[in-house]
């Protein structure tokens, strides 16, 4: 088994697309609609699947948001310089909501950064 992709609902799916690859410098991978069923899928990631894990997007027509709840945690994504990291999400108007520095009680380098949704996700400096 491997980890395909984790999905997330989204309140406005260009607003959260923008935000993953311009922000975090993810690409979009691709992206489908089901008039049908009224939702569009986008998923976003560093790759494709099966090297890479995957994020979709999930936009129900007409929601344009969503409780997160209290048992979701956060993603997390390793990156070679965390403190750099945050300089250009900030730059590119993203929200660092925990600044870089060591993990309390460690001394691994974290930062968190939240999305347009209020998602959180976890960066973690990894060489």
């Amino acid at each position: 088994m491997r980890f395909l992709h984790t999905m997330l609902r989204v309140g406005d799916l260009q607003r959260s697309i923008d935000f993953y690859t311009q922000v975090l410098g993810m690409q979009l991978l691709r992206k489908t609609e089901n008039p049908d069923y009224k939702y569009t899928l986008a998923f976003v990631g560093f790759g494709k699947n099966p090297e890479h894990a995957e994020i979709e997007l999930t936009y129900n027509w007409g929601v344009d948001s969503y409780e997160i709840g209290t048992a979701f945690g956060h993603l997390a994504l390793g990156v070679p310089d965390v403190y750099g990291a945050c300089e250009k999400i900030k730059a590119a108007g993203g929200n660092v909501t925990r600044e870089a520095g060591p993990v309390k009680g460690g001394s691994t380098v974290i930062a968190f950064v939240t999305d347009p949704d209020g998602y959180k996700i976890e960066l973690i400096q990894r060489p």
